[in-house]
């Protein structure tokens, strides 16, 4: 190839047209360096017939300046960019730059220095030295890393390393990782479990497509099932991806990977140190990588010899990106699986009603483990009706939930609370003026979170101290916290039983893999009465002890304009009751609502999954939502409101006039300022026959915009606000 076609980073100039040099030699795929004007970009070598783009006469290319030591991205993870690009209705060059992952990854191996506490305590320190010191405790990285984690400038740090506080060490860029071993400790399997372990082996052996869903009951053992299908995938020198949800339960499920393979596997994930990611990835390309645990970004990684794809709680929301590139990982992952033709098995025990009509529809293979393993059974669930049974004024937990928990104490069991709000308090006012605490940057309230002492904002991480007096009225001591979240509910526990030890269990309170273990481990261990908990505790963990769960809000996440409220309400209970009764000792479920009439709460306390989803899907049929119909929002922001509603309304008055497409809009979106930009939405419903990506794209390109204005669009939205 002397003359080359390469997809760039740059959306101004997405494609551009090279020729190589007589010592260099590329293949499609290949990652080189390039000239633009007096700066150097970094491409991929595609294939010229598959980008757009006039051709540039010989005489004016130039030539590339250098091609990157790593593996070139194969031909399917090359398909599988062109799919997204194409589906999700967005920029190739912005799909692409997923796969890189590391940029430090793509030079060759090295050494580089990082630092960690020698052990030598000066006898004075200044107090800025004396913080870092019990904030770096354990913890190696560069001192930039150091610096954000212990909160103090890079000069501290420095000073520190200066005189012998901190110690450098010499780190290998490319060590390699220690090798999992397939029958490290081979589990003992129930019938049911070997007979779809048993199926997910035989495909990993095919080597071809093919998708499974695994639907199985809380407590059913479907992770030891797809660990056999890992293991086979082991011996067969293949790597593995195995897609979580949320980085909080990544340590519970290291603990089972390691006790079955004898070794952790390789992490991917945003919160991993720049020389973590970057010793990752080089493993990944070169196939040295073994099996990968990773958030929904790892699904986009050069893996050099994939034989097997995982998506745990594949029904999760979390699998959906509403920035940047909004994709959804469990609809790409079986994508990137048919273009590497290796099977892919969804697990979960609620499944997503897309992915039960797939199985209907016999494109996906569905294995079901419909009993909990070694006799557990499931709980007794029970709907506790506010409005019949309250509780007492000015607490939350009404008093037969309240009863259940005391017999728990007395019986040396643990309980669950359940409440999917942060904080303290949803809205924190004021009583003599009526006052309200709102965000400058987004159209929301702030939380009061009293562990912090802060009022936050939970979409764009404005914070403000709580002040002693209304900032309106200048009143003292007047301010009112409205409604519960989970430390409003902690508080609650303490007063009524000052006895027991509790754990709140939320994102601000468990931020680290640390933080995470230490609360497993003394769950396991018996040191926690009571757990109060976000859906951070929805799923994942497995306490023996725990008998009791109590969902504090059952109607809270019905509320609002989420047109697929129903499931998530129903997904989230399922999986926090399904925490109890784990062990040999029965579970049992209270959920409190003022709705128990509603359809969800009614399949819940019937344990009738199936009437639900029936429903459900009756529902979607005739309002034509996915999976029978077809979604897509345009989204459109600026700083500037009235040059947002204008483009807004250009593209509602362009709007195709086609019979199988209808334009909802277009309007402010719920969330009509966030950070610090005003919003719009457009819904778009079309029928499954319509080409709606080709229908978006002739409808943008015909417009153009001021250059304060974005517009994004969302192919099968989640995200309503």
């Amino acid at each position: 190839m002397n003359r080359i076609r390469l997809l760039v980073f740059n959306p101004a100039l997405p494609v551009l047209d090279y020729k190589v040099p007589a010592h260099l030699s590329v293949e499609p795929g290949s990652l080189v360096l390039a000239p633009l004007g007096p700066r150097q970009v970094l491409g991929i070598v595609w294939e010229a017939d598959r980008l757009p783009g006039d051709e540039v006469p010989e005489a004016k290319l130039r030539p590339i300046l250098e091609v990157l030591p790593v593996a070139p991205l194969a031909a399917p993870l090359r398909r599988l960019i062109e799919w997204c690009a194409d589906y999700y209705v967005a920029p190739m060059n912005a799909v692409a730059r997923m796969a890189l992952g590391s940029m430090a990854a793509l030079r060759g191996g090295g050494t580089t220095t990082e630092y960690r506490l020698s052990g030598h305590e000066p006898k004075r320190l200044t107090p800025q030295r004396a913080a870092a010191m019990d904030a770096l405790h354990g913890e190696q990285a560069t001192i930039r890393e150091l610096a954000a984690i212990a909160g103090v400038s890079e000069a501290v740090l420095r000073g520190m390393a200066n005189t012998g506080i901190l110690e450098p060490v010499t780190v290998d860029l490319d060590r390699p990782y220690p090798r999992a071993r397939a029958d490290f400790a081979v589990p003992d399997l129930s019938a049911e479990q070997q007979q779809v372990a048993d199926r997910f082996i035989a495909a990993v052996d095919a080597e071809e497509f093919r998708p499974f869903l695994l639907d199985g009951v809380t407590g059913s053992g479907k992770t030891e099932c797809y660990f056999e299908a890992v293991a086979e995938a082991i011996r067969r020198k293949c790597q593995v991806l195995v897609l979580l949800p949320e980085i909080a339960l990544t340590e519970n499920f290291l603990r089972r990977f390691e006790a079955r393979f004898g070794t952790p596997p390789v992490l991917w994930h945003s919160s991993l140190k720049a020389s973590e990611r970057r010793r990752a990835w080089r493993a990944i390309a070169s196939g040295e990588a073994q099996v990968v645990v990773g958030a929904r970004s790892a699904l986009f990684l050069p893996y050099a010899r994939l034989g097997l794809l995982v998506v745990d709680e594949a029904h999760e929301v979390s699998f959906k990106q509403d920035d940047g590139v909004r994709y959804n990982a469990r609809d790409v992952a079986v994508i990137r699986a048919r273009f590497e033709k290796v099977p892919v098995i969804l697990a979960s025990a609620t499944p997503a009603l897309e992915s039960l009509e797939m199985a209907e529809a016999g494109v996906y293979e569905r294995v079901v483990l419909p009993d909990r393993f070694g006799g557990a059974q499931l709980p007794e669930i029970a709907v506790l009706d506010l409005r019949k049974e309250p509780p007492e004024r000015g607490r939350w937990l009404a008093p037969r939930l309240v009863a259940e928990m005391r017999e728990r104490l007395e019986r040396g069991e643990q309980s669950l609370l359940f409440l999917n709000r942060r904080g303290y308090a949803p809205l924190t006012l004021c009583r003599h003026c009526g006052y309200r605490f709102q965000c400058p940057n987004c159209s929301a309230w702030l939380v009061e979170h009293r562990l912090s002492r802060r009022l936050s904002c939970h979409h764009c991480g404005h914070e403000v101290p709580v002040p002693d007096e209304c900032p309106q009225c200048h009143t003292g001591d007047c301010l009112v916290a409205c409604g519960p979240g989970v430390e409003r509910i902690a508080d609650e526990v303490k007063e009524l039983f000052p006895e027991a030890r509790s754990a709140l269990v939320t994102s601000d309170t468990l931020n680290s893999p640390e933080k995470i273990s230490e609360f497993v481990a003394a769950a396991e261990q018996g040191l926690i009465d009571v757990i109060i908990g976000t859906q951070l505790v929805t799923k994942g963990y497995h306490f023996p002890e725990l008998t009791l769960v109590g969902v504090v809000d059952a109607d809270l996440g019905l509320e609002g304009g989420d047109l697929r409220a129903g499931e998530r309400t129903y997904q989230q209970i399922a999986q926090v009751a399904g925490r109890a009764g784990r062990g040999e000792k029965p579970g049992e479920v209270l959920i409190q609502t003022r709705h128990p009439e509603a359809a969800v709460i009614a399949a819940l306390a019937a344990g009738d999954r199936d009437a639900f989803y029936a429903a459900e899907a009756e529902g979607r049929r005739e309002a034509g939502a996915p999976p029978f119909g077809r979604w897509a929002a345009i989204i459109v922001s600026s700083e500037d409101e009235a040059e947002a509603r204008e483009a807004s309304r250009a593209i509602g008055g362009a709007r195709p006039n086609l019979p199988d497409v209808l334009v909802l809009g277009p309007a402010p979106a719920p969330l009509a300022l966030l950070r610090g930009r005003y919003r719009y939405r457009l819904l778009i419903n079309a029928r499954r026959s319509a080409q709606l990506q080709d229908v978006i794209r002739q409808w943008l390109a015909s417009l153009s915009f001021p250059q304060g204005v974005r517009v994004s669009v969302d192919i099968d939205p989640y995200s309503f606000v």
